[in-house]
């Protein structure tokens, strides 16, 4: 079987050096807020050129956090791309306000030209979700920012490394969130997040949400004051085992990508001409390709096929957000004609650093031979 995603052949490569870590640190006594946290944070902002950061319990709570440090309440409103992840919409949600969707173009990333239309006196953000690896137009999402005097919040859970105009995203907006579930860009080996930002009071206030609300160093008295809550906060921390892991494998990142991105153009050479919708090339654009996403009509009869020929894929996202029960009351009778359209002929194939050369061949192989026969 080829997989879809593995961690396993990583592992075995880097075995030795992760029991190492865990030895280490188990050892030390420390399990959370350690040195091996303050290297991380370090390493991270030096990479990618920002003041402030601060690491999370996950992807999903820095898009929350973040909301929260810009003081996001009930009643408020954040626009958001219609094709995203759940977690997009529940940080959204959970923070008070009401998500408004705008539909994406054919890149599978936000309509900008369809954002002004959803803005209202309720606007307070604007969360563009850097999808599949790729960016964005954040120029013009930027002009429209400043324009309404709305925060960006970018949300780059699946697009680390990626860049627009020669610049990583993240680095646009007010705050940038990214995420550490093992299967992403930079994973680790449990969950985890991060926030960029140059803006010092959004960096003091992240630093107390992810603890409780607590002020970790009491100015009076110099100490870790841990247990009076200045505001109201989470519990939302990212363990010293994983600090030093993300740690080690952010100084392979780029390594990393430049592997996903080689297996990418196999994918673009082999498959162009096959009836396959292909992921769009922009050259302004430098896409780390978390997931080499294709259309085609005839999807779930493709990835059955697939899967007899031992080939796994996905489907992300077959839900449009719009029509999930969870959150459908956000937008009656509304529509989403692209996200709609794409939901129903969208999937992923194999990509992932340490997928076999071989095996890349063998799918493109078997999926054109499939493609033929349909």
């Amino acid at each position: 079987m080829i997989n879809f995603w593995s961690y396993k052949d990583e592992y075995k490569k880097y075995r030795n050096k992760f029991n190492t870590f865990f030895d280490q640190t188990l050892k030390s006594g420390q399990i959370f807020f350690g040195p091996n946290l303050k290297n991380f944070e370090y390493e991270f902002l030096k990479k990618y050129k920002s003041k402030y950061g601060v690491a999370v319990g996950s992807g999903t709570d820095a898009l929350l956090i973040s909301l929260m440090s810009i003081n996001i309440k009930n009643g408020d409103e954040v626009i958001t791309a219609s094709n995203t992840a759940i977690p997009t919409i529940s940080a959204i949600v959970n923070s008070g306000a009401r998500p408004v969707l705008v539909d994406i173009k054919e890149d599978y990333l936000i309509d900008t030209d369809k954002i002004e239309k959803k803005i209202t006196k309720k606007t307070k953000a604007i969360i563009p979700v850097h999808l599949y690896g790729k960016s964005c137009d954040m120029e013009k999402i930027i002009k429209i920012s400043n324009k309404y005097k709305l925060s960006i919040i970018e949300d780059c859970a699946q697009s680390q490394g990626a860049k627009f105009n020669n610049k990583f995203v993240g680095t646009f907006g007010s705050l940038g969130c990214f995420s550490f579930y093992p299967t992403k860009i930079l994973g680790g080996y449990g969950d985890g997040g991060f926030i960029l930002t140059n803006n010092f009071k959004l960096y003091s206030n992240i630093k107390k949400i992810r603890f409780y609300g607590i002020d970790t160093i009491d100015k009076k008295n110099n100490f870790y004051n841990k247990y009076y809550a200045n505001i109201n906060g989470l519990n939302s921390r990212l363990d010293e085992i994983n600090s030093k892991i993300l740690n080690f494998k952010l100084s392979k990142i780029d390594k990393f990508i430049l592997k996903r991105r080689n297996i990418a153009k196999i994918y673009d050479n082999e498959l162009k001409n096959t009836g396959l919708k292909l992921p769009i090339i922009n050259n302004n654009k430098f896409d780390v390709y978390h997931l080499y996403t294709v259309f085609h009509k005839k999807r779930d009869l493709i990835i059955k096929k697939l899967l007899k020929e031992k080939i796994q894929s996905r489907i992300i996202y077959p839900f449009p957000i719009h029509k999930m029960k969870a959150y459908s009351n956000f937008f009656k009778n509304e529509k989403y004609d692209i996200s709609e359209i794409n939901s129903k002929g969208i999937f992923s194939l194999p990509l992932y650093p340490e997928l076999n050369i071989k095996d890349v061949k063998i799918i493109c192989r078997k999926l054109k031979k499939i493609l033929l026969s349909i």
